[in-house]
């Protein structure tokens, strides 16, 4: 959840131009109104608010699926009013979801038998996949530990500095120690050796990356892999390895069917993967994988018959929505592994457009792979004049929203800008992105000699007896300047259109 706070402190009422036609007065934005007012009122009055957003599909900030065929969107508003709890009301919603889990599972290559199901549950996302895949490791390890009779009250992980905020929540929610290896310029993903290294008697699991959020690199679970089992066998312990896949889990099977990064790697115990990324789902479904029943021990699940038959369960929450699950079958088998394999290539072909187009211009080092999740992080080649955020900002101009952030812990003084291609993020769009990034470079390159030029008229009038101004006047003046200058690019622009 977001935590709540209000946008304005001038204005506690909500009003309505179109909404007038059937309501006259306004009401209270942060109280429920006394009294009912039609639902063309309500339905207007939300619809003006919400033009305010931004387009989803010029967030190239998000991961997140924003566009699915108009088939999928019936199916998903046909299912929207089930909830997906009631296993014994909705039982073929219920088997949908066994049916996604083991598609998924044999695409991780899960060592499964002909006549074997998987282990697995479908989530509301990663985040809530990897609290249950963490409890798993960290239960299991608490067993092993009593048995032994040996202390179980400092679990710790092992990750990169890289991983995503999810990963700090389970350790602060679950009081779980997170051991982070650092990055560096140069290298942003966890470094195996360094990984290996920081694991100890009470580490429940080393957490790696297929796909990072920074930079979509793919972590080397497999050298990881390799260096584990020579430190498990040298010390008799037994730490396995968990995969956040959250994004490339749906990439890696179509474009690097020869990568070993999951279920082949005998360490591998469990995988998470977003339905809702490169699953190509909307919103709100996560999956979590086991290699085997063994990986999750039964203490865990929870057995419910009081909405009609015995249910087990495990998940944070309870109630939750169909469509999701309903939506990810469909696309398994709209697509099957052709269509997935076509929207891979297609998105890292894309990815390559705009690369090529950035690098082009001169002006940027590209700090993304061509392996990886497809997505172009690119850093300014000099940031003397202008920065990484200044761009950022000035590209919502136009409609875009690209991220602008620093790098983790020991590389926080690289700042990057990131663009993740989705299957929507067309091939023009790329083009028309790389023509709207020069134009705010070349008015970023045109300001600064327009606020020296203040500067220096400022200390002239400084020498020749006028009072001089103060360090905090001087910068609002600039920053009046800047306003002006892009106000007044933005009145031409709308002028010449």
């Amino acid at each position: 959840m977001v935590l709540s706070k209000t946008a304005s402190e001038s204005d506690v009422s909500v009003h309505s131009t179109f909404a007038s036609r059937y309501v006259r007065s306004s009401f209270p934005r942060f109280k429920m109104p006394e009294n009912s007012i039609p639902k063309e009122a309500a339905y207007q009055i939300i619809n003006d608010e919400l033009m305010l957003d931004g387009n989803p599909r010029l967030n190239l900030a998000s991961f997140v699926t924003t566009w699915m065929e108009p088939e999928c969107d019936k199916l998903i508003m046909d299912s929207i009013n089930k909830n997906y709890v009631d296993m014994d009301e909705y039982p073929v919603t219920t088997e949908l979801q066994n049916r996604c889990v083991n598609m998924i599972a044999h695409l991780f290559n899960a060592p499964l038998g002909d006549s074997e199901a998987a282990v697995g549950v479908g989530t509301v996302g990663s985040s809530e996949a990897i609290m249950l895949a963490g409890l798993a490791f960290k239960r299991k390890w608490q067993n092993k530990r009593k048995a032994e009779g040996k202390p179980y009250d400092k679990p710790n992980i092992v990750t990169g500095a890289n991983v995503q905020v999810c990963w700090e929540k389970f350790a602060r929610y679950f009081e779980v120690e997170l051991k982070e290896v650092k990055l560096r310029e140069g290298y942003y993903v966890m470094d195996p050796v360094q990984a290996v290294e920081l694991v100890d008697e009470n580490t429940i699991c080393v957490a790696a990356i297929l796909g990072s959020t920074l930079n979509g690199e793919f972590e080397d679970v497999k050298l990881l892999n390799d260096l584990l089992l020579e430190k498990n066998k040298e010390t008799g312990w037994d730490t396995p390895i968990h995969v956040d896949a959250a994004s490339g889990g749906f990439i890696a099977p179509f474009l690097y069917p020869e990568l070993e990064w999951d279920f082949r790697l005998p360490l591998v115990k469990s995988i998470n993967v977003s339905g809702h990324k490169y699953g190509l789902v909307y919103a709100g479904i996560g999956w979590v994988i086991w290699r085997s029943k063994v990986d999750l021990p039964e203490e865990l699940i929870f057995h419910i018959n009081y909405l009609g038959a015995d249910q087990p369960t495990f998940t944070l929450n309870f109630s939750k929505g169909s469509s999701q699950i309903i939506a990810q079958y469909y696309q398994l088998i709209r697509l099957g592994q052709e269509g997935y394999r076509n929207v891979m290539e297609n998105c890292r072909e894309n990815a390559m457009v705009l690369k090529e187009g950035l690098e082009k211009t001169g002006h940027f080092n590209i700090v993304s792979k061509d392996d990886g999740v497809p997505l172009v992080a690119f850093s300014l080649k000099d940031n003397s004049r202008h920065d990484e955020f200044e761009i950022s900002e000035m590209l919502r101009r136009f409609g875009w929203i690209v991220p602008a952030y620093t790098m983790p812990a020991d590389a926080q003084h690289i700042t990057v800008l990131r663009v993740v291609i989705r299957e929507d993020f067309s091939r023009t769009l790329a083009e028309r992105l790389v023509i709207d990034i020069t134009k705010v470079i070349h008015e970023l390159d045109a300001l600064p000699a327009k606020v020296k030029a203040k500067m220096s008229a400022s200390q002239e009038n400084g020498r020749n007896g006028v009072v001089k101004k103060t360090e905090m006047e001087t910068t609002r003046e600039i920053t009046e300047a800047w306003k002006k200058f892009v106000l007044a690019r933005k009145t031409n622009k709308n002028t010449i259109c």
